[in-house]
């Protein structure tokens, strides 16, 4: 076994000569076995150990007992031991968490603050192989990608800026290997009866599947299962920075993924960028949510639901996200609200605010012609509306009246986009369009007193019903 832990840590340069290195030492089998080994290749790789360990308190004075067994073996070899402990019950109650997570989340914490303290180069834990299988077995019946397949990493980063390394020197050694290890030494270990206790998922894989298939189905079960996560993590290892490059030149803005030259990568690659752009975008992911994301991207499906009560569409050559509640106005997309002069209005279903401003006439002479309607032209009160089919509309220079479907097809306006796009009329005429000069008509021109300016701009996604000024029809 030690010569097997020696050529995993040269193999994947987890340690140099000079390293400080802070063992982490449960009083089990593993961690016992992990500092053993260590300790018989201090001289040989040149390294300076520490010993750490940490109380959770969950066992009473079988978690003092361990605490005791810990710091007599650590003086035996010689080292310091560093020593903390926590309130996991607490803990778990307070983050929503089981024992299980909170106990590893405040240890690991932990180990990551000493480590930074005490100026370690690194921390080493007693992951097995066992473990390893346990891990990749466990996320393949829960449903998991190459990603989850991975497993434990030989090497991960913790703290602040990712500083504090992490290694798992015994992630190629079983556990019937260390106990066989131990024994040769006669090496005590401290045995945990909460391993045992079946109610746990992992200490059911433990002790009732992974026997199974092992004895039914495959010996090798353990070791198929640790080179899967091997493959699994090449796999993660060469694809991750080509992803990550690939999201940020698309994800240019929040919520929005151009999508040019999507539909030419291959399959891997599409689902790959969309799983790193909902991870970017905070949102939950699996293989069905994925799948339906990349039938949308390829226009297969206009839409689909996504976590968290948000909606992804394709909007021309882009993905977008948008809260469920938008696209439900989207989808009906008629309103009717009132334009008081001056005033605004706020149109939750296009997510745009229209101003009016008044201009005095002198400032009026400055602006571009078919810019700004004649005040005295029109009511104090206009009404905004989505465009309706068979709307006409002339704006100012414009020789005839058209229809606003061809006025929209000239200005190249998305299809999708002119079902809610606004218009304002003065009594029954049309005398504003979103993009367009203000109507022929009714347009300000000079000696006809002051100007009436409309501007369009954005505003927030619907959160609840209109303001109280406005009417929605």
């Amino acid at each position: 076994m030690r010569e097997q832990v020696l050529h995993y840590i040269r193999e994947r340069k987890l340690l140099k000569a000079g390293d400080r290195v802070a063992v982490a030492v449960s009083g089990g089998a593993d961690s016992v076995a992990l500092l053993r080994v260590l300790m018989e290749l201090r001289d040989e790789l040149g390294l300076v150990l520490f010993v750490a360990h940490f109380n959770h308190g969950l066992r009473g004075e079988s978690s003092d007992a361990d605490e005791r067994f810990v710091a007599e073996l650590t003086k035996l070899m010689g080292l310091e031991i560093l020593l903390g402990s926590g309130d996991v019950r607490e803990h778990a109650k307070r983050e929503s968490l089981s024992l299980e997570a909170a106990a590893r989340d405040l240890r690991y914490k932990w180990l990551t603050l000493i480590a930074a303290m005490h100026k370690q180069d690194c921390v080493a834990t007693a992951h097995t192989l066992d473990d390893q299988a346990e891990t990749v077995l466990m996320k393949f019946l829960r449903g998991a990608g190459t990603r989850g397949l991975a497993g434990i990493y030989p090497e991960m980063f913790r703290g602040e800026k990712k500083k504090i390394r992490f290694i798992r020197p015994l992630l190629a050694t079983s556990r019937a290997e260390i106990e066989a290890y131990l024994k040769s030494r006669n090496q005590p270990w401290c045995e945990d009866h909460t391993n045992v206790d079946t109610q746990h998922t992992r200490n059911r894989m433990r002790h009732e599947l992974l026997p199974l298939l092992e004895r039914d189905y495959n010996p090798s079960i353990r070791r198929l299962l640790g080179e899967a996560a091997e493959v699994a993590r090449g796999e993660e290892e060469f694809w991750q920075p080509i992803v990550v490059r690939e999201c940020i030149e698309r994800h240019t803005q929040p919520g929005v993924l151009r999508l040019t030259g999507f539909e030419r990568h291959p399959a891997a690659f599409q689902r790959r960028l969309l799983k790193q752009f909902l991870d970017c975008e905070g949102l939950a992911v699996d293989f069905h949510l994925v799948e339906n994301l990349r039938q949308c991207a390829l226009g297969e499906i206009p839409s689909t639901s996504l976590s968290g009560d948000w909606v992804a569409r394709r909007e021309d050559d882009c993905l977008q996200l948008v809260p469920a509640a938008a696209l439900e106005s989207i989808s009906n997309p008629g309103y009717e609200y009132c334009l008081p002069i001056p005033g605004s209005c706020t149109l939750p279903q296009a997510g745009l605010t229209i101003l009016a401003t008044v201009v005095p006439a002198a400032a009026a002479a400055l602006e571009v012609p078919g810019t700004l309607l004649s005040l005295t032209r029109i009511e104090r009160q206009l009404t905004l509306r989505n465009w309706l089919p068979g709307d006409r509309f002339r704006p100012a220079h414009s020789v005839s009246e058209e229809k606003l479907k061809r006025l929209f097809s000239e200005r190249k306006v998305p299809a999708e986009q002119r079902h809610f796009w606004p218009v304002a009329l003065n009594t029954n005429r049309i005398v504003w369009v979103r993009g367009f000069s203000v109507a022929h008509d009714f347009a300000w021109i000079p000696s006809c007193g002051d100007g009436v300016l409309i501007e369009v701009v954005p505003s927030k996604l619907p959160q609840g019903p209109s303001s109280p000024e406005t009417t929605s029809k």
